[in-house]
């Protein structure tokens, strides 16, 4: 997408934006389904964001014989997902602070033990 968006005029403004994303790939192999998660820091403002995608569904509409992803020679679908917010890792040896021992869950198991309006539709 750098390289289709290089020659246009918004084409500095895209490059330096995607150059300051961390680039997450996943492969669903049940639906078959290529992910491209964009992790871009907390700096980048909505409008930016709101940038890219209305450039990537540019580029995507301007190049609709040619596909994002093939294998074998097989078109495969793909998403590209553009988030400022960073995940907590719940498991392994770089978790989150505050997350481990299931603290994360806390609020929803306290809000279901506590007393609250019956359902009436079951009265």
């Amino acid at each position: 997408m750098i390289e289709l968006m290089s020659d246009r005029e918004d084409g500095e403004r895209f490059r330096n934006l995607m150059n300051a994303t961390d680039v997450m790939y996943f492969l669903d192999g049940v639906m078959e389904i290529h992910s491209f998660i964009l992790e871009f820091p907390e700096t980048v403002t909505p409008d930016d964001i709101q940038f890219l995608a209305d450039k990537t569904l540019e580029i995507a509409k301007e190049n609709l014989e040619t596909p994002f992803i093939t294998v074998d020679g097989k078109y495969q679908k793909c998403q590209v997902v553009y988030t400022t917010e960073k995940e907590p890792e719940l498991i392994g040896t770089e978790k989150t602070e505050g997350y481990s021992s299931g603290k994360i869950f806390q609020p929803i198991f306290e809000a279901l033990s506590q007393p609250g309006r019956g359902n009436e539709s079951m009265m």
